[in-house]
């Protein structure tokens, strides 16, 4: 018989996450929460969920313990879920993809699904149990829904791709022109993060997670040097508690036309209060990423998008730009 809300007397939340729940007084509410909607289990409406995407984000970490963010893409129903505790992912990475050196038996493994027309998005973390030809198959661990807040609704389509030419590709310890470029002209970001201990028992694990705003949100400082405003949320801050544990962090930007895809990995810190807060309106506390290394793949993403719909969580007074 499946478990209806989390079956462990431990905590859903490992230290890290506990922790800045307890510095913002929300962690007896966030307990109740977290044990009521996480599930070490697929419900059946995820598994639906999961089954007609056509894309779904990665999060893993290499050989020297730095966490990497993809992107995996294929028809709806290269997802499958056999039973509630599997799912197998029938799709190769993509070219010059981190992944490609990252999948693993036993490696931990952080998967999101998220539909940006619908802004609807299910989180899994777990371990790969088995490398396949066609893909591979992820034991679940935990398995919970997000809100749609911050998401950036567009529509996707596929676009005429060859998948035997190889895509040019820029290895990168700073950020040029062209990855610059981008990331000023990104309203979307996926992040990947890591906590993995044995001391967290079942909170053990890769994260990824979702950052949104209006084109600009992400402020680049320096050629290594990022800042990203960090608003209400959840509160189960499953990234920040990461970094609060391990600061390592990996992201990756999606250019939604050309299907050029930036790769980034280093560390990350919260800057929790002070003046540069206050700059951005709204913010509640900041993100700062250094860069170690990254890559740049041109036209390596089969999908185009649309441009974005209006969203009730970014209108035009939203609190999405530095005031600085």
């Amino acid at each position: 018989m499946v478990n209806l809300s989390w079956p462990y007397a431990a905590s859903p939340f490992h230290a890290g996450e506990l922790a800045i729940q307890a510095r913002l007084g929300v962690q007896e509410r966030m307990d109740r929460q977290g044990r009521r909607i996480i599930r070490d289990y697929l419900p059946d409406q995820h598994r639906e969920f999961f089954a007609q995407l056509p894309y779904v984000l990665v999060g893993t970490v290499d050989g020297n313990g730095q966490p990497w963010a993809s992107i995996l893409v294929g028809e709806p129903g290269f997802i499958t879920s056999p039973n509630e505790r599997t799912l197998h992912i029938a799709a190769p990475p993509l070219a010059g993809d981190p992944l490609h050196h990252n999948l693993a038996a036993g490696a931990d493994i952080g998967l999101l699904g998220i539909e940006l027309h619908s802004r609807r998005r299910n989180r899994i973390n777990g371990t790969i149990a088995a490398v396949q030809p066609d893909g591979f198959t992820v034991a679940v661990g935990q398995s919970f829904g997000n809100c749609p807040q911050y998401i950036q609704a567009r529509r996707f389509d596929w676009r005429a791709f060859d998948p035997i030419t190889p895509r040019p590709a820029h290895a990168l310890t700073a950020l040029g022109e062209a990855e610059s470029a981008m990331i000023a002209a990104a309203d979307t970001f996926f992040i990947a993060t890591a906590y993995q201990s044995e001391a967290a028992g079942s909170a053990s694990g890769v994260d990824v997670s979702h950052r949104g705003g209006k084109p600009g949100f992400v402020r680049i400082d320096d050629p290594q040097t990022l800042t990203i405003p960090d608003f209400s949320g959840n509160l189960h801050f499953n990234t920040f508690g990461n970094l609060e544990l391990n600061p390592r962090a990996g992201l990756v930007f999606i250019d939604f036309e050309q299907g050029d895809l930036l790769y980034l990995t280093g560390t990350a810190e919260v800057v929790w209060d002070g003046s540069e807060v206050t700059a951005y309106e709204g913010a509640e506390r900041l993100l700062r990423f250094h860069l170690q290394k990254g890559d740049r793949v041109e036209g390596s993403l089969p999908l185009t998008w649309s441009t974005p719909e209006f969203s009730p969580f970014l209108d035009d007074t939203g609190p999405w730009r530095s005031q600085a």
